[in-house]
């Protein structure tokens, strides 16, 4: 870091700590060629991802938007807060740790819809039917067959005929 008072690009920690609410760092350091000391304040820079919408638009990604929509689909469900917020929670790290700038809204959609799976089927399929929105009934059901051929309630999985 460079010296404030003489423009040495040497310096040396001194003293590290929080500051603020956890999201900040302040470090007291010390120049090395002319001994003064200064104070840095060192953050987390997030770079913005842009959700990219069925219709091309694009706006900035709002993890509140996947929460809203989560809660909808578990509304009435035996499904906690604080599950819901640990999903929102996955979603958006999945997100940001993928390091992209953009994400196709279908991606996000998918990536809830996995993890709404796990968590409850009923919320699952209420998510499913307004995110693909199914436009009639065999469409719904094709969904529903595939969500029990999974989890091994398919007929399928009943047994054989003998053969």
């Amino acid at each position: 870091m460079k010296c404030i008072y003489c423009g040495s690009p040497d310096s040396k920690v001194i003293d590290s700590r929080s500051a603020d609410d956890d999201t900040t760092i302040r470090r007291r350091r010390e120049c090395i060629n002319c001994g003064k000391r200064f104070t840095t304040y060192e953050t987390v820079e997030n770079t913005p991802v842009f959700v990219i919408k069925s219709d091309g638009t694009r706006q900035l990604f709002d993890p509140q938007k996947i929460r809203t929509g989560v809660l909808k689909a578990t509304e009435k469900r035996k499904v906690s807060l604080s599950d819901v917020d640990a999903l929102v929670d996955g979603v958006t790290k999945q997100i940001y740790n993928s390091m992209a700038q953009e994400v196709t809204s279908k991606k996000i959609g998918e990536m809830v819809m996995e993890r709404l799976k796990n968590l409850d089927e009923v919320a699952y399929v209420r998510y499913a039917s307004v995110y693909r929105s199914f436009k009639d009934l065999p469409t719904f059901m094709e969904e529903l067959q595939k969500l029990m051929q999974k989890d091994g309630a398919g007929a399928d999985d009943r047994g054989g005929n003998g053969k």
